[in-house]
Formats: structure tokens, C-alpha cells, sequence
């Protein structure tokens, strides 16, 4: 079973990392990822805690266990920032869940 009371930080630095992005900042669980013209505000988080309300492009980083309740919520919630998730598996493996395309109103 993953360490639940610590975020999966160190996994989320490694992941963007590998992807070839370049990662600065600390703060706390968070870290600015960039690549080419993306930037993405990455949050390491041990569960399903609390969601930001403001931001571009955001990815969350969570153990496995926790990732369809954080993708429930995000769904829920409906922030007006384009998301992702990354699902932690102790092994070190990952799965991504992007939030579903928004549908442009009919005219």
C-alpha cells in the first residue's frame, strides 16, 4: 500500500522529468512544470484533499487508490481550468485521466 500521509511529490518531479519538462519551484507539494509554450501547475497530493480554484492548466498527482474520488470531484466541480490527473501505483507506474473536452454551445 502506498505512504497515503505523504504526497507522491518526488513520483510527480520524476514523471515530469522523464517527459521532458522543466520543473522549478517548491512550494510545499506544488511545482511549476514547462515545456515548449505549456506550463502546468503540478500538485502532489496524498489523497483527495482540496482542490484550487484558479489556474490554467493544472495536473494533480495522487496515489492510485485515490485518483477516480479526485476525478469525481473535479467533474463535479467543474473548475474553469484545464486538468489532469496522475494515478500513483507504488511500483512506480502511472495512469492519466485528462478532464473530458468541453461541448462549445449549439448557435
Amino acid at each position: 500500500m502506498a505512504p497515503v500521509s505523504t504526497p507522491p511529490i518526488e513520483q510527480a518531479r520524476s514523471i515530469f522529468t522523464d517527459l521532458g519538462y522543466a520543473v522549478s519551484g517548491d512550494d510545499g507539494g506544488e511545482f511549476r512544470a514547462e515545456r515548449k509554450w505549456r506550463s502546468v501547475r503540478v500538485t502532489a497530493m496524498a489523497d483527495s484533499d482540496e482542490t484550487p480554484d484558479d489556474g490554467d492548466m493544472r495536473c494533480f498527482v495522487t496515489w492510485e487508490e485515490y485518483a477516480s474520488e479526485l476525478r469525481r470531484r473535479l467533474r463535479h466541480l467543474d473548475p474553469e481550468y484545464e486538468w489532469a490527473i496522475i494515478g500513483v501505483r507504488e511500483c512506480g507506474d502511472y495512469e492519466v485521466t485528462r478532464a473530458p473536452p468541453s461541448v462549445a454551445p449549439a448557435v
